[in-house]
């Protein structure tokens, strides 16, 4: 069985519209190679000036923003808004976050989270000559269970859904639906080690399974089509 080692990346700076993430991770810690480097959405947008401007007395202000960032709504309850986001995406306020950035402003998810991924990943690759992956996290909740957790928005270099259908369980029988979105699990093996007040937007999961590195999609892999949706 393989062991994984988490590393969070310390002594990263506050991110600003046009940095370069992959010469900031690289910076900042010694990649080998097969890491996948897990970046939270939040840098992410900020790098790529996925950022709005909101009136900081008005604490409703940035709702009408997830009018506009939202594909549809699905459900209202007071303040909160579930919403459909572009990409397929299910959860509370289409990803507009308020934490972690300055008063008056807000962040919204990237265009493309796939693409951003891959960016990154392209960039460290140039920078270290490794093999390496990444995947861009945000913070989900999920449908009839409470707490929050980091999930995978976007991938690049590795797989988004391990496909285990037609393997044999340790009985021998052959698995007939199983398969197991690992681009979840190592953001959520990630957010282990940064924390949500930290100050630390990356880490890096080292010993993943060198199979499971290959060209990948979120959006491709794990939103599900709405054919095969039992509940929208």
């Amino acid at each position: 069985m393989a062991q994984l080692t988490v590393i969070p990346v310390s002594g990263f700076p506050e991110v600003h519209p046009g940095d370069v993430l992959s010469d900031l991770i690289a910076d900042r810690v010694q990649l080998a190679d097969f890491d996948v480097v897990v970046v939270t959405q939040k840098v992410v947008s900020k790098a790529e000036g996925r950022l709005v401007d909101v009136d900081p007395d008005d604490p409703l202000s940035h709702k009408g923003v997830v009018e506009e960032e939202a594909l549809r709504v699905l459900r209202r309850r007071g303040e909160l808004v579930m919403t459909e986001t572009r990409h397929g995406f299910v959860c509370a306020n289409a990803g507009v976050d308020l934490s972690n950035v300055p008063r008056g402003q807000v962040t919204l998810l990237p265009i493309d989270p796939d693409r951003s991924a891959r960016r990154i990943r392209d960039g460290l690759r140039a920078r270290t000559g490794m093999q390496l992956a990444v995947v861009v996290s945000d913070t989900f909740g999920r449908t009839w269970r409470r707490g929050l957790t980091d999930v995978a928005i976007g991938v690049g270099g590795i797989a988004a859904v391990v496909d285990l259908r037609g393997t044999t369980d340790t009985f021998g029988r052959p698995l007939q639906v199983t398969e197991v979105c690992v681009a979840d699990e190592l953001a959520g093996a990630a957010e282990l080690v940064r924390g949500k007040s930290a100050g630390v937007p990356v880490a890096v999961v080292r010993g993943v399974e060198r199979g499971w590195f290959r060209e990948g999609s979120v959006r491709g892999e794990v939103v599900r089509p709405y054919g095969e949706d039992l509940f929208r």
